[in-house]
Order: C-alpha cells, then structure tokens, then sequence
C-alpha cells in the first residue's frame, strides 16, 4: 500500500504517520509538507525526522497550493492507494490579517491535490475540515447537517474544501471523507495553541490571558482518538461522501480548562484578562453519534489523562 500524506510534519500529521506504520506494517509514505513558519519550523523538523529512514518513505517539501495536479504528477509518478489531506495553513485569527494567503495554501491547495486524485485514478480521498465551520450556530451539540456560519478566513477555506470535496466526488468517482476535528490536544500540540500556551504560562509563573471573562468552552479531543479516527476514515467502504465530526462530546468552559491544567502541572495559574479575540467563537460541542455509526469512533481520552499526557511531553521536551 503506498499512502499520500500532506502535513505530515505537523501536529497531527506526524501523529498519523506514526500510526499508519504501526497499522500497516511495509506500508509506503510519501509524505508533503511546505513546512510554513507560522510556527518554529525546528519543531516540524523534529517531527518528520524519525520517518526519514523509513523504507518506503519520502518526504516531499512542496507548496500545494503553488504546485498544480499535473506537477504533483512529475513529482509523484507511482501509483498511490489514497490521500489522506492534513495540510493547511493554520490559524483562526491570522486569517483575518491575511485571507488571501490562507485562499491559497487551503483552497486552490485542496483543488490542486484533488486535480492530482482525477489524474492518477486515486479514488480515495480523506480531508481535514475543522469544526470551525460551525460557527455562531448554537444548536448543541453541533450535528453535521447544521447551518453553517463561519466567521473567520480559515473556517469559510475549510468549508470550500468541503465543498470542492462533494464536486469531485460526484464528477469524478472519488470518496471523500472529510472529518471535522474539534480542538486537537496531546504531546507534540502546537506552540500557538491554548493548551500548550496555558501551560508553558503556568510552569514559568507568568500571567495568562484569558480573552473575554472565560465561559467560552471548547469540545477538546486527544490527538490520538483523532488518528484513530482518521484511520477508521481510511478504511471505510461505505458511501463516496461523507461529513463526519470527530469530537469528544463534552464541552469545557475556559475557566475549568485551566484548572485541569493547574491540576496536571501542579501549580496555580496566574490569570489576567483581555477583550474577546475576532474569530472566535463562544462554544463548540461535538454530536458524535454519526462517526461512532460509520466509522466505529470511540474516544476514550479523558481530559485529565490527555493532560497528564501532554505536560510529560512539555516537560521531557523543555
């Protein structure tokens, strides 16, 4: 089996790779990844490097959405089994500053990848939506076939992705699986993100800021739940199109967030407070009963566990 995996040195990415050779002992990897600065790139590298002398593995350092499905062609001349799409340009509020950059790498990216899918007869196709898209909807817990409302850049991409996604796949026998994560956390999370900022905070005594008076709350899913998600998706023979939220069904508001925090490190956060960020929305919730129908999801990660098992990263890694 030879498998295309974009993002591959990202946060999840890196995740899946991992799983899929312990999955699929002599599977091949070829795996895209720009390796965007948005973050320390010596973290992305850090990631991919215990891949890098895999047989059967390939690392490709490539902009998709500057490189056409005829040029993935040239790049990538052997047959591929399927696609499992994580890349992204990532970020919530940076979208608002720079929307066009997060049209390209996202959209015309997606289109460029699935272009390359029609070309090579790939009939398989697993992409990486958000939860974003949901929006302001305050129908809890959010179930797939919910209005949509984004507000912010990112969210509206993913939503085109999707999108382009169901064209594809009725035009040109493609089964697209795209999953919708809801706030990914584990060892390995990126620096921008709250848990992993909240923590690094809390460990060296400096003031974290809570924007707004905290009651926004988040469906946070441990990052290996959400692998074996995506390695459900992977594996499913069912219908060519499918929407399909991979949460936890469990919203935490802010404030107990950082308690559970203060409980995993061991030591009281010192808080203070700013205006509510552009973007953000008040509450996500995952209704989850679809997934664990198609594909068997079962998260299992309590937040306590999944904390635990993210500050023995922090800690091993600072």
């Amino acid at each position: 089996m030879h498998l295309l995996v974009t993002g591959g040195a990202g946060f999840i990415g890196h995740h899946l790779i991992n799983a899929l050779y312990q999955r699929y002992p002599g599977v091949q990897i070829t795996c895209i990844d720009n390796f965007d600065p948005f973050y320390d790139l010596a973290i992305k590298e850090r990631n991919i490097q215990p891949f890098l002398d895999q047989p059967g593995f390939r690392l490709l350092r490539v902009d998709l959405g500057r490189t056409s499905g005829a040029e993935l062609q040239s790049l990538i001349p052997e047959p591929i089994d399927a696609i499992l799409h994580l890349a992204a340009k990532a970020g919530v509020r940076p979208s608002i500053e720079n929307p066009a950059a997060y049209q390209q790498a996202n959209v015309v990216g997606t289109q460029n990848l699935l272009e390359f899918a029609v070309s090579k007869n790939i009939h398989h196709f697993v992409f990486a939506s958000s939860s974003s898209v949901y929006g302001i909807n305050d129908h809890f817990p959010w179930k797939e076939d919910e209005e949509l409302i984004p507000i912010s850049p990112y969210a509206s991409t993913k939503l085109e992705g999707e999108k382009l996604g169901r064209h594809f796949s009725e035009q040109h026998n493609i089964r697209f699986i795209a999953l919708r994560f809801f706030t990914v956390y584990g060892p390995g999370q990126r620096p921008d993100l709250a848990i992993h900022k909240f923590t690094k905070a809390i460990l060296n005594g400096d003031p974290l800021t809570v924007y707004g008076d905290g009651s926004t709350s988040r469906d946070y899913t441990f990052v290996g739940d959400i692998v074996n998600g995506i390695l459900a998706a992977l594996e499913y023979k069912g219908s060519e199109y499918e929407i399909i939220n991979l949460g936890n069904h469990y919203s935490i508001p802010l404030i107990e967030l950082i308690q559970a925090i203060e409980k995993a490190v061991g030591k009281k956060a010192v808080l203070q407070y700013g205006p509510e960020q552009p973007g953000d929305v008040p509450k996500t919730y995952a209704e989850i009963s679809k997934a664990k129908l198609l594909l068997g999801y079962d998260p299992k990660t309590s937040l306590d566990n999944g904390l635990r098992a993210f500050v023995d990263w922090y800690l091993s890694k600072n």
